[in-house]
């Protein structure tokens, strides 16, 4: 009889064992495709931040998409952020520090950069971001892997590769370089979120960054205005700053967070790397970019290095 009560309790351990086992690789399957979601998203943010480049200021153009995207998620987020008003208010210090980097600073490098380069190279430059967050997620004490630090080389060398042109001799215009500084932030902001307490909910926390972020932007906007003058809404901004506020705000960020959430900073940034394709085909579709051979090649590199480093 003890026999057999062991025997049926091995064999419930090894079933229970194979069902998170089954259970961690499904959780990690709907981790890449949110972190894959908004990457697609944000490639489209590129090439309607370069299309308002010469009738958007760029801190207009941001404080109005943070504007669009607090009004996008507040009937879905302002339940929650009610009840847990107590709790926002206890690390309101931690989330102005994720908001300053992931919605303040990061979106207003980005619009500052569409004005002095492509929409294709502030793609290929943002997916050197990935590289950030392993480096942060490894002094952090997770383990990367041979395989994943493999992949995520591979990739970032397929994006040295894209901005040189096939030629390890890199020439930065403006534009660049205010990119490299916003894939910085990002990569501060996407290491911050594994911080983020687990007892705030995701649309509380984003709804708080949201307004967090437009009043952080304010004073700045006020600055534009009075200096730089207001801009013509139009079907075309309009259009653009609904997108990036609906789309690239309130959805992606929503997704990405969620991603982090699920598989870590280091592993969603892997398939960050995907946005580079993304952007050169979004590019050449509706801003007539064009990629050549050398190109394509290179991103052959960045998607055999996201199909390395996205696995387990």
């Amino acid at each position: 009889m003890a026999v057999t009560d062991r025997a049926g309790t091995a064999t419930q351990t090894r079933q229970t064992r194979q069902a998170q086992q089954a259970q961690g690789k499904t959780g990690a399957g709907v981790g890449v495709l949110l972190a894959l979601l908004a990457t697609v998203v944000w490639s489209g943010s590129f090439v309607a931040t370069r299309g308002m480049a010469d009738s958007v200021p760029p801190v207009q153009a941001v404080f109005w998409r943070w504007v669009v995207a607090a009004v996008a998620v507040t009937p879905f987020a302002v339940r929650q952020a009610w009840r847990q008003r107590a709790l926002i208010r206890r690390h309101l210090g931690y989330t102005a520090l994720a908001t300053l980097f992931g919605v303040a600073l990061y979106n207003t490098l980005v619009h500052q950069a569409g004005l002095t380069t492509s929409a294709s190279n502030m793609g290929m430059i943002m997916a050197a971001s990935p590289v950030v967050m392993a480096v942060y997620s490894r002094v952090g004490g997770e383990r990367l892997g041979a395989r994943r630090t493999f992949g995520m080389l591979l990739a970032a060398l397929g994006v040295l590769l894209l901005v040189g042109h096939g030629s390890p001799d890199l020439d930065f215009a403006t534009g660049d370089l205010w990119m490299f500084a916003a894939a910085l932030s990002f990569a501060t902001y996407s290491a911050l979120l594994k911080r983020k307490p687990a007892e705030l909910g995701g649309l509380a926390f984003l709804l708080t960054t949201f307004v967090l972020g437009t009043l952080m932007l304010a004073p700045a906007y006020a600055v534009s205005v009075t200096v730089q003058g207001g801009f013509a809404l139009t079907p075309g901004t309009g259009g653009m700053l609904l997108y990036v506020g609906v789309m690239s705000s309130a959805v992606a960020f929503f997704a990405w967070n969620k991603a982090v959430s699920v598989i870590g900073a280091a592993r969603a940034g892997v398939v960050y790397h995907l946005q580079p394709v993304c952007v050169a085909g979004l590019g050449l579709l509706l801003l007539g970019e064009r990629t050549g051979p050398a190109e394509l090649g290179c991103m052959a590199l960045i998607l055999g290095g996201v199909s390395l480093g996205a696995r387990r």
